[in-house]
């Protein structure tokens, strides 16, 4: 075989090698540009802005840049509505978290109707609650999977004495933190009825979050024998409320709402302190919008 005809196989060859590895890096190309992976992969995942609190860590700076549900005005107007916007205080304070499973027979789908087909369009609410155990046994009891109806309970979230947010059912989802329930606020009685065996609750348009019950407070039914709660949990509950945009009236306590007589957390819980830390994390920001 002569020098010239086996340098020009040599070189065929060598282009088809050269051609399969570039048709190799366009197909691989096109694979990661379908399939982004970023490096925050390791990190929960940031979900969309919700009036409820989210299950993730939001910083002032993420939230000013995203689209948030607004206030809304109920008629078409010049004048400004308003949205929560987090604040710096909100940025900077880090509490840890967990997220446990729930056994699905303990929370289920937030409804669009009644049991009588009627719309329901409630604008939610925050209930406020206690454990009144520690928190490992309220986690345990919601994991466990209950046939019976009346015993089914859980909550979207708790918060434990050293400030530790645990995050059960997503906020999404209708947690069962009170059975017969009636939120009564300025925009008059509300309660939905999604079974026709049970009491109507607030439970389709609620987020319940539930703080851990102090260990000398077991079974206590009275401010006189609860010692309250930390510093930790007020700070946790008001970042983690602050990241909804559930107006400060709509944000109650399941001894408010409750109406079988019974229910009576959270005890001794200061309402002013909360507020002036939900304040601190959070602000309202005006919206004006132009009339059509």
């Amino acid at each position: 075989m002569r020098f010239t005809d086996w340098a020009t196989r040599v070189l065929l060859i060598s282009l088809m090698f050269m051609a399969l590895i570039v048709v190799l890096l366009i197909g691989r190309a096109t694979k990661l540009q379908h399939n982004p992976i970023t490096s925050h992969a390791s990190y929960p995942r940031v979900t969309a802005w919700s009036q409820y609190p989210q299950a993730q860590f939001q910083s002032a700076k993420y939230l000013e840049n995203k689209s948030q549900v607004v206030l809304k005005s109920p008629v078409k107007t010049n004048k400004p509505v308003a949205r929560y916007i987090t604040t710096q205080a909100f940025a900077h304070y880090r509490p840890n978290y967990q997220v446990a499973s729930v056994d699905p027979s303990n929370y289920g789908e937030r409804y669009a109707q009644d049991v009588n087909g009627v719309p329901v369009n409630n604008q939610p609410i925050i209930v406020l609650h206690e454990t009144g155990y520690s928190a490992s046994s309220a986690v345990n009891f919601f994991q466990v999977a209950h046939n019976d109806e009346t015993v089914q309970a859980s909550y979207h979230a708790l918060i434990k004495l050293d400030g530790t947010v645990v995050y059960l059912v997503p906020p999404e989802k209708r947690a069962f933190g009170a059975a017969n329930s009636v939120f009564d606020g300025s925009e008059g009685v509300e309660t939905v009825q999604t079974n026709p065996h049970l009491p109507p609750s607030v439970n389709n348009f609620a987020y319940h979050v539930s703080l851990e019950t102090p260990p000398d407070s077991y079974d206590s039914s009275s401010q006189q024998t609860h010692s309250g709660y930390t510093e930790a949990q007020y700070n946790s509950l008001a970042w983690l409320i602050a990241q909804s945009q559930v107006r400060n009236d709509r944000i109650t306590t399941h001894r408010l709402v409750d109406r079988s007589g019974k229910k009576v957390d959270p005890i001794n819980f200061d309402g002013h302190k909360f507020l002036n830390l939900l304040n601190t994390y959070r602000q309202v920001r005006p919206i004006y919008r132009v009339s059509n």
